[in-house]
């Protein structure tokens, strides 16, 4: 069975590094009330492809405008919202990798994204290069297709 993904807009990062210090903010919040830490995404609707999903699939971060992240999926959890909804967790691996800039339309909620369809990961240098690079610039040449 071929890994199933998600991509889903990352609203209020700037930056691969802001969506990292922000779930590390989360995680230390977690660990210092005494609560498992580990990191998530709430999200309205619970995905039915879960067992395509679990079977090594990651969600992809679109942050201003690029997918630039994913992070592997881990597991689905029942949760509240705030307000007292009902919810979905989605589990996330700790560990953000930077993938190759694919530029995405806005949309609402997550979608499934294929193993064919999802962007390949930088490795090491390539993704220290890219992280240096301004973002205008990276957008500008992932849309030429030469990222």
């Amino acid at each position: 069975m071929n890994a199933l993904h998600l991509v889903k807009l990352c609203v209020g990062a700037a930056s691969i590094e802001d969506l990292a210090a922000w779930q590390k903010s989360r995680l230390d919040t977690l660990k210092k009330s005494g609560q498992t830490p580990r990191v998530v995404h709430t999200t309205f609707q619970a995905p039915k492809r879960q067992a395509e999903l679990m079977a090594g699939g990651s969600l992809f971060w679109v942050i201003k405008g690029l997918i630039q992240a994913r992070q592997r999926l881990v597991g689905f959890d029942e949760g509240t919202k705030d307000d007292g909804s009902r919810c979905c967790l989605l589990v996330l691996d700790t560990v953000l990798v930077p993938v190759r800039p694919v530029p995405r339309r806005a949309f609402q909620g997550w979608r499934y994204l294929t193993a064919d369809d999802a962007p390949a990961d930088l490795g090491g240098d390539a993704a220290c290069e890219l992280g240096a690079m301004p973002l205008k610039m990276r957008k500008d040449l992932a849309e030429l297709g030469l990222l």
